[in-house]
């Protein structure tokens, strides 16, 4: 199954864009859980459930949430297929700040690990599938290939689309050229959540002028980012956190689906060399960034079909 399209989604901008500002999903009702993290902090869980066996975990990009199209989207084709979703923002991104002075980052897996342990502790779900985008892909591969053989034999498979195995390759390639307006966006965003928990990042030792400074997401990883969450800097960080070192390591049918024309991926993030059985890496010819886009509206789209396609495969 490859996604096939035509003019104008065979531009990777296009798709990226139209997917994520203009596409029509429905507007899904969730119902809020908040869980206290083991280190004092919350995270705020969205759940469209209706106590069916399987239940699909879905982890969005940097700067989403889960009212992002592509978690909609997706939530919406696997409830009409027979599953529960439950999809889970990273610390402050649920629209009300996170209680430390940190919040989240590319390598966050123990967070993901603490909504994993909730839902098998205090659900009666049979299967658990697990989908990230971009970053949460990044955070899903991670989480796996940390657990290795230890996983949680209820976690059934994973898939992951346009994700930054490589974040050093990806922090480059989105400084050049018309990636710059990607960068700035980003950096809007994250530079409010700053302002707002000034005197937390103080009390942290970090100078917030100095933050605001930062004109790309090296410079912001390397004096924020990376140092708040316990990395030396921002090489530390993305050696670290990059899942592509922990793909090996995974032991659950696992999927991985990146697009060539996708404006935010280097060579890097095309891992052809890893073979290993339960892993499986296609790389699309179009699709952009969490794009795979189309003009239908409140259709589904080929990363939800592809994505149902390979994990009911499993059961």
């Amino acid at each position: 199954m490859n996604y096939k399209t035509s003019f104008p989604f065979q531009n990777g901008h296009f798709n990226t864009l139209y997917t994520a500002l203009a596409r029509q999903v429905l507007q899904l009702e969730f119902e809020r859980e908040r869980i206290d993290l083991k280190d004092g902090d919350f995270l705020d869980l969205d759940w469209m459930s209706s106590n069916k066996s399987k239940l699909i975990i879905l982890s969005h990009g940097l700067e989403g949430s889960s009212r992002g199209t592509y978690i909609q989207g997706m939530m919406k084709y696997f409830l009409d297929k027979g599953y529960d979703a439950l999809a889970w923002n990273c610390r402050g991104c649920s629209g009300e700040l996170n209680r430390k002075a940190f919040y989240y980052n590319s390598g966050v897996s123990h967070d993901l690990s603490e909504v994993i342990d909730h839902c098998i502790e205090n659900k009666k779900y049979d299967e658990i599938y697990l989908i990230g985008f971009s970053m949460g892909g990044n955070i899903t591969l991670k989480y796996l290939g940390e657990k290795g053989t230890s996983v949680s034999p209820k976690i059934k498979g994973a898939v992951a689309f346009s994700t930054p195995v490589d974040l050093r390759g990806c922090s480059l390639k989105l400084d050049i050229g018309f990636n710059k307006i990607y960068t700035k966006n980003f950096l809007k965003t994250l530079k409010i959540k700053v302002q707002l928990k000034e005197e937390m990042i103080r009390e942290v030792g970090f100078e917030p002028d100095d933050i605001y400074k930062c004109k790309n997401l090296n410079q912001f990883d390397n004096i924020f980012t990376g140092p708040l969450h316990g990395y030396k800097d921002a090489e530390d960080y993305y050696t670290r956190a990059s899942s592509k070192q922990f793909i090996p390591k995974i032991e659950v049918p696992t999927l991985l689906v990146n697009a060539s024309d996708d404006p935010f991926l280097t060579e890097s993030c095309f891992p052809h060399e890893i073979l290993k059985d339960n892993f499986t890496f296609e790389r699309t010819k179009f699709g952009g960034h969490v794009g795979f886009g189309h003009f239908r509206p409140y259709s589904p789209i080929w990363s939800e079909e592809r994505a149902y396609q390979f994990l009911d495969g499993l059961s």
